[in-house]
């Protein structure tokens, strides 16, 4: 009370003290007051948001079809043992009570227990229990795996929440020995996964193309997430073009962790969308077939196949040798089977030659070049006289030749190749019409087939001919050009669309790889999208008569047979029974480190109403028609069997957008 005795006397310092401290009570008390109460729900929402985590659950991707539904690119279950951490700290802790800790204090009496040391047992505890369990749980499924203290250090330390993977894709053999002989523990979880599985192997590998493991967040993801579950992205082929389709969107799972990092629960926030199914033109059969046909030059073949169907521009088949298997990359490549298949740099497997390989076309760019004889007032029964070479001047260097001296007219010309006729009128016409006819069949450009999967290949401009290197051009440049050498490079699909643009009568068709995008489940709100077929990118306006007339040269080459040396035409061995076969071969000199020629044949059939357009390609082959020929050949013999097969299939089985197969209407 004596305090109060003083306060009465008046005391002024003793009244201002006392009032400061009151003062300051008051603000302390106000202080307590507004974080107990008003804040109170702030803080507790803090304390919640610390205990969640955010965690990424990957969609199941897309398939890819064949034009019958047939699975290219699949999905299957893949079995996993997971093991959850939280269940496990009992045992971390009697591991390092009745074991770690007293060998190492029976190892070091003198040794004082730092919190150092302590952390250094405790980390060696878990990784003991863990590792343990790991041995014993693979003993029981007959499949040896051992845990790395590295790997099970890094998961502990930067995803402790989420199951830690022990042992990846049991069989089903071993999925039913872990459910009756592993360990009865809470820990451990077996759990289905999606796995992207191609069932066909090297079949339509290129067009496909394949996955890559990708564990980081994407560009256009709206959402940060803490965790993220394995996933996949496409690479290369449909896999990467059409990605973002096939991906799907994502999930978002919460778990929620104790003050350990521990997980107590889970709860899936938002599923994921599934991937859509992407829908191809490509036959599987016919794919199959023409993959096959191209390892007749060889089981090291370098080279490509296209099978278009010359009525809507759809590809049936387009074949890329030699091939490389998707699933190898589902899982971690060995490096020696890295360096000595995958970076061979004479095979270069991940190479799609049908689209990204430019070459130049030989003899087969005399379909173009006698198409721009002829516009410009080449009369085709005009008979030229070869003296088996052709020599630009007087002094000039002789041009060797394979068809041998003898008069030719157009027609065989043609079925002969004959270098010096095609130079000769070639020359006679112009570059400016070579050039001009080879940019109305799309030749420097690409075909736009789906979203820029394509080389352009090099074709001179017509407002400026010149060399790619910039100089003048020369009568020689157009004598090269004439037998396609020189400045010129083309892909097997250029090739393909120009030969269509024959047998169609001169339309120029945009090439439909992917013919429909469409959701995996029936009742999913997201529209389907249709890629139309037969679109038309430009008419060729050719004289009716001029074109008829190159239709029957193709036809020679394969069906004509001189009278008076018995000779036929090189495009010979593509005859098929059954199927009247137009076509051209060509051989064009390369200087290369390991070809010393670029061998094609292009063609199509029936002749009296196309169907089909076949184009082969094969580096490093003897001649068009002895190496390139005799593939197209096979491959058409599948065409004419697929035919057989699918007229016999139930009307289900058949894509809209593909119209229906008939029998070749005549015979040879």
């Amino acid at each position: 009370m004596l305090i109060f005795d003083q306060l009465r006397k008046n005391d002024r310092q003793l009244q201002l003290i006392a009032i400061m401290v009151l003062v300051g009570m008051g603000i302390l008390m106000g202080g307590l007051w507004y974080l107990q109460v008003i804040s109170a729900k702030r803080y507790q929402a803090d304390l919640e948001g610390q205990s969640f985590r955010t965690v990424r659950v990957p969609a199941i991707r897309g398939k890819v079809l064949d034009r019958n539904r047939q699975p290219l690119a699949d999905n299957r279950p893949c079995y996993n043992v997971n093991l959850y951490l939280e269940e496990l700290r009992r045992n971390f802790r009697h591991q390092y009570t009745n074991s770690v800790k007293r060998e190492f204090e029976r190892a070091h009496p003198k040794t004082r227990l730092t919190r150092a040391i302590t952390d250094e047992l405790e980390r060696q505890a878990r990784y003991q229990v863990v590792s343990n369990l790991v041995v014993q749980t693979s003993s029981v499924i007959q499949a040896p795996r051992f845990l790395l203290e590295k790997e099970f250090l890094k998961h502990y330390d930067s995803s402790r929440s989420l199951p830690l993977p022990l042992l990846k894709d049991l069989s089903f053999q071993q999925v039913a020995m872990f459910a009756e002989k592993s360990p009865n523990l809470s820990s451990l979880a077996l759990e289905p996964q999606p796995l992207r599985v191609y069932r066909n192997h090297t079949a339509a590998a290129h067009i496909l193309g394949h996955l890559k493991r990708d564990d980081n967040p994407s560009e256009d993801e709206e959402r940060d997430f803490q965790f993220r579950l394995p996933d996949y992205r496409g690479v290369k082929g449909i896999e990467v073009a059409f990605d973002t389709q096939l991906r799907g969107k994502p999930g978002v799972k919460l778990v929620k962790v104790n003050s350990m990092q521990y997980r107590q629960s889970e709860e899936m926030l938002t599923p994921p969308e599934p991937g859509q199914n992407v829908i191809l033109t490509i036959d599987l059969t016919i794919q199959q077939a023409a993959e096959r046909a191209l390892l007749l030059a060889g089981e090291e073949t370098r080279g490509a196949a296209i099978v278009m169907n010359s009525e809507n521009g759809d590809i049936l088949a387009m074949a890329s040798a030699p091939s490389f298997d998707p699933n190898e990359f589902m899982s971690p490549i060995l490096t020696e089977r890295w360096e000595t298949f995958f970076q061979h740099e004479k095979l270069l497997p991940m190479l799609n030659r049908a689209v990204y390989g430019e070459y130049p076309p030989g003899s087969v760019f005399k379909i173009i070049t006698g198409l721009a004889c002829l516009e410009a007032g080449l009369d085709p029964d005009e008979v030229y006289r070869s003296a088996g070479f052709y020599r630009l001047s007087l002094r000039g260097r002789p041009i060797g030749d394979t068809a041998g001296a003898g008069d030719f007219t157009f027609r065989t010309a043609f079925c002969f190749s004959s270098n010096p006729y095609f130079q000769n009128f070639g020359l006679k016409a112009g570059p400016q019409k070579l050039v001009e006819m080879g940019l109305r069949f799309g030749l420097g450009e690409r075909t736009g087939i789906s979203n820029g999967m394509e080389a352009k290949g090099y074709f001179p401009k017509l407002d400026d001919i010149r060399k790619s290197s910039g100089n003048r051009w020369m009568d020689g440049d157009t004598a090269n050009l004439c037998i396609g050498q020189g400045e010129i490079k083309v892909t097997p699909l250029q090739m393909a669309v120009a030969t269509a643009g024959i047998a169609s009568g001169g339309k120029i068709w945009q090439p439909r790889l992917v013919s429909r995008i469409e959701p995996q489940e029936s009742q999913s709100e997201i529209a389907a999208i249709d890629f139309p077929a037969a679109q038309v990118r430009r008419d060729l306006m050719l004289n009716p008569q001029h074109l008829a007339l190159l239709r029957q040269a193709m036809l020679d080459d394969v069906e004509f047979r001189d009278p008076v040396t018995g000779r036929w035409g090189t495009g010979r061995s593509a005859a098929v029974k059954g199927m009247r076969v137009c076509g051209k071969t060509g051989t064009a000199q390369v200087v290369a480190k390991y070809d010393k020629h670029i061998t094609w044949f292009v063609s199509f059939a029936p002749f009296e109403a196309p169907r089909y357009v076949v184009v082969v390609m094969v580096e490093g082959g003897a001649s068009g028609g002895g190496t390139c020929a005799p593939i197209a050949k096979i491959i058409y013999e599948a065409l004419l069997k697929r035919e057989q097969q699918l007229s016999t299939m139930p009307q289900t089985f058949a894509t809209p957008s593909r119209p229906p197969m008939t029998t070749a209407s005549n015979q040879r």
